[in-house]
């Protein structure tokens, strides 16, 4: 069962990685990121930030979205945490996830709109979570379990 579907750029740290799973009582992680799978250093790394207890799986997204829908998932309560809008999209409408968690994204400049303190959101990733908002997705700001959820509307975007 998936528990939630985050973005978050950092991918696994602290956050994440004890917050939310404690949170979510999640028993696995799944990190969906073609640079992180396919970077043997990168996968190490994410590894040592993995909590005691909790397994971790490194998919690309092509490779969780088939892991997803073919049900291997479903027996883990599964926080699933990936790098970009563009990536939770394919996740989201691909998979049937029913609501996306925006924990971190880009650093905020010129050309992006702050939504929240760590998240920061391009035009053309504005227009992505607008298109899934109106379809239904329930979208949401929050870096922090324990944190107030900031539910985004479309005339929020």
């Amino acid at each position: 069962m998936i528990k939630l579907c985050r973005v978050d750029h950092r991918l696994l740290h602290g956050q994440v990685a004890f917050s939310w799973s404690h949170a979510l009582g999640a028993d696995a992680i799944l990190i969906v990121s073609d640079e992180v799978a396919s970077n043997e250093v990168r996968m190490k790394t994410m590894r040592l930030a993995k909590p005691v207890g909790i397994k971790l799986v490194i998919k690309s997204v092509d490779d969780s979205i088939k892991a997803i829908k073919s049900g291997v998932t479903d027996k883990y309560r599964l926080l699933i945490v990936t790098g970009s809008i563009a990536d939770a999209e394919r996740l989201v409408r691909e998979c049937g996830i029913s609501s996306l968690n925006l924990g971190g994204t880009v650093k905020s400049s010129e050309t992006t709109r702050s939504f929240g303190s760590a998240v920061h959101l391009t035009d053309e990733e504005v227009e992505v979570v607008r298109g899934l908002v109106r379809d239904g997705v329930e979208v949401e700001v929050r870096q922090v379990a324990k944190d107030k959820k900031v539910v985004l509307s479309e005339k929020d975007l």
